[in-house]
């Protein structure tokens, strides 16, 4: 198990766009944390949100970003992957703020980084069974795309969507220098895994978004299918 003395600094990145609804029990489950790991800190990017988000998150001991407009998650979690490059962050984490992620499950998430045995750890709804039960076109989206990556890279990934991850140094530079604009969870998958890095998952319980409305809606996730599809196979294609 993981010691909690002399961890490195870690840096728990929370991307929120219009969650007013969630950010507060979001950020009280997560700073609980800080009193168990002293190296831990927690960063909001706020994605240019138009409802109270912003002023609810200045009511935490927090660091707080605010973008000017919405760029999106990729440019959300990118924003706090720099954060942590420039001030020293030795491991990243990317936690959502709709209440989805179970803030116990970082110890286990952390711990292979931490002993190097991963580049980045994931943290699977499917790995083995949880009370998680999604949407069927989630599920559906979730299952295409284990079938892609697993045909592409022979490595099995029972959750490639899943926001909950951890990253070591090394992939900190690497994603501050390139990582997708849109959905970039799958996307990010080919681009480890033609560098070499190495990939973990471990079993997380997480819960349905605890308010508010997702920003993907059904349409929108059959466009998210043809685009990150599109951006997987060219990832494939073209050489480093």
């Amino acid at each position: 198990m993981l010691s909690l003395l002399d961890t490195p600094k870690i840096l728990i990145i929370v991307p929120a766009y219009n969650e007013e609804a969630n950010i507060a029990s979001t950020l009280e489950n997560l700073t609980g944390l800080k009193e168990k790991i002293s190296s831990l800190e927690i960063c909001v990017v706020n994605d240019g949100s138009n409802d109270r988000t912003k002023e609810i998150t200045r009511e935490f001991e927090v660091v707080q970003i605010e973008l000017p407009q919405n760029l999106g998650i990729g440019g959300a979690v990118q924003t706090g992957y720099k954060y942590a490059y420039n001030n020293g962050f030795e491991i990243a984490v990317q936690f959502d703020a709709d209440g989805q992620h179970n803030a116990e499950d970082l110890f286990q998430l952390i711990d292979p980084i931490i002993k190097d045995e991963a580049d980045m750890v994931i943290g699977s709804r499917f790995l083995k069974k949880t009370s998680y039960r999604g949407s069927v076109m989630r599920r559906i989206g979730i299952y295409y795309f284990y079938v892609i990556l697993r045909f592409l890279t022979k490595q099995r990934f029972t959750d490639p969507t899943s926001g909950y991850r951890a990253i070591n140094a090394r992939v900190i530079e690497l994603f501050i220098k390139n990582y997708p604009k849109d959905y970039p969870e799958p996307e990010v998958l080919i681009q480890l895994y033609k560098k070499n890095l190495r990939m973990k998952e471990i079993t997380a319980n997480m819960q349905q978004r605890q308010g508010g409305e997702s920003s993907i809606s059904s349409w929108r996730s059959v466009y998210y299918m043809g685009k990150v599809t599109l951006s997987i196979l060219m990832q494939k294609i073209v050489k480093e």
